[in-house]
């Protein structure tokens, strides 16, 4: 093998562990909120739960891609219109990536810390749940 056929391989083992990310993080996240359904005081937070888990394995796998591209970008075929593509590539992904941790957190990145200020808490959402460290609502998208 030379190193075209390694970096190929690589490459492909990392696509495949980005999509398996997704795919079985999509699962685990579909298994674990069953119970929270069935369960009656759980239930009212079972699908921000799964929705919370499943953006989650998509944002991960959605890293690991991009991670595949880069490596193929610079190793295998460094020419400026490879460049732009990885540049188009990774500018979509990641704008995917934000909109997916907005939609977890129903919250922009940048107001957390009023939210955090607001409160008297140290954390703008208790553990990513949309909710302060009291239990109350976060403000969405402020």
């Amino acid at each position: 093998m030379d190193f075209e056929q390694v970096i190929a391989v690589v490459i492909r083992v990392v696509e495949a562990a980005g999509a398996a990310i997704m795919v079985l993080g999509g699962a685990a996240a579909v298994i674990a909120a069953v119970p929270a359904v069935l369960r009656a005081d759980t239930r009212p937070g079972a699908y921000t739960g799964l929705r919370r888990n499943l953006g989650r394995a998509i944002l991960l796998g959605l890293e690991v891609l991009i991670i595949a591209d880069i490596i193929r970008t610079i190793l295998v075929d460094p020419t400026p219109q490879s460049v732009l593509v990885l540049g188009a590539i990774v500018v979509i992904r990641v704008l995917l990536s934000f909109s997916l941790e907005v939609e977890m957190d129903g919250v922009w990145p940048w107001s957390r810390w009023r939210l955090a200020a607001g409160k008297g808490t140290a954390t703008a959402t208790s553990a990513g749940t949309g909710t302060d460290a009291g239990g109350a609502a976060a403000h969405p998208l402020s």
